[in-house]
């Protein structure tokens, strides 16, 4: 990949999320009606810790915030891992990213969790994101250097019951962005990102009669990466969000039979971050002024901090409450298991066409073993021509209380 003119700001490498990405000031006169039609994504630094890192949620619409406990769950839902059945696991995750337009962009994910009693669970995570190759230039297209940006994050998670239905959990992430460090632009020295983030989640299940069926209900909600802003130069300017995400959503699981059994779920999302606003300009091109000659705007400026953001965000779109509403992504999700062995998965993730236009169909499989589980993953698009095209995801889970019980037989 080639840079013209290297630009460290990690909305510059967005791309990497088909999304047409605007400016923070559009400068145009806009109506109320243009608003709610124009491209006006909500973009945030390290963008990598929104993707789904494992293949069971990957296959089935990125949906995890409710479903049933398992070792990925750090990066849905952390207050889930109180309920998980096992002693103790960890899982491995790969994903080629952007296969479509390159074939050195990866994610990789290592995850695991310890059970310390019945009610207490602590876990950790490591996920590291790769650029590739890339050869900067500057302006006039002269070559830097060749670099290898980076990034990634590292995650420790407590999780606890509070009642034979109930949980909650935090976590605490360490982020390194490295995007072109010791590069210089516009005579400014650019270096590695850093930000420190938390999460707050609570999960909530229940088995339910469903005629003359049993089944499952379960609910979850997961506020992630509340943390410091990320700049990749010194000085106070150029700070940008981190991806805080709200994540909810619900549940139901149907036991056809004692070999059966089916999940359906779905979760909503929204970015806590500030919607960038349109800066106006007056009859003759030039810049629209406010009585106190500052310059007239469309919404709210993004300029703000963490938790003023974090509020902003749900009254702040030019647009409106019909802009404000397209900012919210829906998940779907179907999970069948025979015997607990076998799964077969599929779902759909929508997001707004002004939004970032996300849209695709999921499917995948798993196979769950005495000692370890396979899990697979494929990602089908609505729309031709698409990086996300034919994306994969493989995950591997160890079972370590599994392994254990099998050693004690051979005993």
């Amino acid at each position: 990949m080639m840079l013209k003119n290297l630009t460290i700001s990690t909305a510059a490498f967005l791309f990497i999320f088909n999304l047409n990405v605007f400016s923070q000031g559009q400068t145009h006169t806009i109506t109320p009606n243009e608003l709610s039609g124009q491209m006006n994504v909500v973009s945030s630094a390290v963008p990598f810790l929104t993707i789904s890192p494992d293949s069971r949620a990957g296959a089935m619409g990125d949906v995890g915030v409710a479903t049933s406990p398992d070792i990925n769950s750090m990066h849905w839902n952390p207050a889930k891992y109180a309920f998980i059945e096992n002693q103790a696991g960890i899982a491995i995750s790969y994903t080629p990213w952007l296969k479509y337009l390159v074939n050195d962009i990866n994610l990789a994910t290592l995850s695991g969790f310890y059970r310390i009693d019945n009610r207490q669970v602590i876990a950790g995570s490591l996920v590291y994101f790769s650029l590739g190759e890339i050869d900067f230039r500057d302006g006039n297209g002269a070559p830097i250097k060749q670099g290898k940006p980076n990034e990634f994050s590292f995650d420790a998670a407590y999780s606890r019951m509070f009642g034979d239905h109930f949980s909650g959990g935090v976590a605490f992430r360490y982020i390194r962005s490295d995007l072109a460090s010791g590069t210089y632009v516009n005579s400014v020295e650019t270096k590695a990102g850093q930000a420190f983030a938390a999460d707050i989640s609570a999960y909530y299940n229940k088995k339910v009669k469903l005629s003359d069926r049993d089944g499952k209900i379960a609910f979850g909600i997961d506020i992630s990466n509340i943390g410091t802003k990320m700049s990749y130069t010194d000085g106070l300017k150029n700070k940008n969000f981190l991806p805080t995400n709200l994540r909810l959503g619900g549940a139901l699981t149907v036991d056809f039979d004692a070999y059966n059994s089916m999940t359906f779920s779905t979760d909503i999302n929204k970015l806590l971050i500030p919607t960038p606003p349109f800066y106006l300009t007056n009859s003759q091109g030039g810049d629209s002024l406010n009585a106190d000659k500052t310059r007239a705007i469309k919404g709210e400026l993004s300029d703000v901090g963490v938790v003023q953001g974090m509020l902003q965000s749900f009254y702040d779109a030019p647009g409106g409450f019909k802009e404000e509403m397209k900012e919210f992504i829906y998940s779907f999700g179907i999970e069948y298991w025979y015997r607990k062995q076998f799964a077969l998965r599929g779902g759909y993730f929508h997001e707004a066409e002004t939004k970032g236009n996300r849209k695709y169909f999921t499917m995948g499989c798993g196979l769950k073993f005495n000692v370890f589980g396979l899990d697979f993953s494929y990602l089908v698009p609505t729309a031709a021509n698409n990086p996300l095209a034919n994306t994969l995801r493989f995950t591997l889970t160890f079972d370590f209380d599994a392994f254990r019980k099998l050693k004690e037989k051979e005993k």
